[in-house]
């Protein structure tokens, strides 16, 4: 495959002018706006593994199910383009556990501000959205995400990032809340204001607090997070990191302010590139579960 010379100028002329558009960084509201926003409550002590949020997913998205190495549709074992969200099982000695994977729609997302031509935004109803129109296919959201959940679309001719958007369509229709929450069948899945979802966890500890960890997942992890996680089980065996209370954006965008203003027209320009390759061939990747 090869770029001739008019095609070359014509994406460089287009990615030099994005680098001069304002405010490449975008910022989140203030926590307590945040706390009014509409988030979703995820209790894996009741959770029994049904899958029921992944089909309800894949209806109202229109992604397709994904056959395993056998050609079987069961569950899904990982993330991708199709599969926004999936329950993972973890058995350890003695005890075991159901946990949700999707987007966590952080407060101050990582991923939006990593995006350089704002293709993400974090709404003011909560959810984190992508424009597939701005996207020039950099990944940079998948780096930057510390919950690793953009997923490229790997066999498109012309792919896309994909990721659960929190049904932002539907709530600003509307219509309800996330579909996966109106589908699941023992309300391990609840959606609602943070601030009420957060008054709800604390609940449920000290009525019980020998069924959980007390702890709420997203809390005040990485700033906080529109999507939250009350377990029975640490939340490190299930796979949830410790990030600390500090929005990822402040720990990298001191760095940024200092190398931006050097790459700023060969940065749009690489990436601008590197969109024009990817809509005219296959890339491949795995992520470790």
């Amino acid at each position: 495959m090869s770029i001739n010379r008019r095609d070359f100028l014509k994406v460089a002329g287009v990615a030099a002018g994005s680098a001069l558009l304002p405010n490449l960084t975008v910022r989140a509201a203030p926590a307590a706006a945040a706390d009014e926003s509409i988030g979703m409550l995820y209790d894996a002590t009741i959770c029994v593994g049904c899958n029921a949020c992944t089909n309800a997913c894949r209806d109202w998205n229109g992604t397709d199910p994904e056959p395993d190495e056998r050609g079987t549709y069961d569950a899904p074992k990982e993330l991708s383009a199709d599969t926004w969200t999936m329950i993972q099982l973890y058995q350890g000695e003695g005890e075991y556990s159901f946990v949700k994977r999707q987007c966590m729609h952080c407060i101050d997302p990582a991923c939006v501000s990593g995006c350089p031509v704002q293709a993400l935004e974090k709404t003011a109803d909560g959810p984190v959205t992508y424009d597939a129109e701005r996207c020039i296919g950099c990944r940079y959201c998948m780096y930057a995400c510390p919950f690793h959940v953009p997923r490229f679309e790997w066999d498109a001719v012309i792919p896309v990032i994909a990721k659960c958007t929190l049904c932002a369509d539907r709530l600003s229709q509307g219509i309800g809340g996330p579909n996966c929450a109106e589908w699941c069948p023992t309300g391990a899945l609840v959606w609602g204001k943070r601030a009420n979802l957060v008054a709800e966890a604390e609940s449920r500890i000290a009525a019980e607090p020998d069924r959980y960890v007390d702890y709420i997942y997203g809390k005040e992890d990485a700033g906080g997070t529109s999507v939250l996680y009350l377990s029975g089980v640490s939340f490190d065996k299930i796979g949830f990191e410790n990030l600390g209370a500090r929005p990822i954006p402040e720990l990298s965008e001191g760095t940024a302010n200092i190398v931006l203003p050097g790459i700023i027209l060969g940065g749009p320009i690489v990436l601008g590139l590197i969109r024009w390759v990817a809509k005219r061939g296959g890339w491949e990747e795995s992520w470790p579960v």
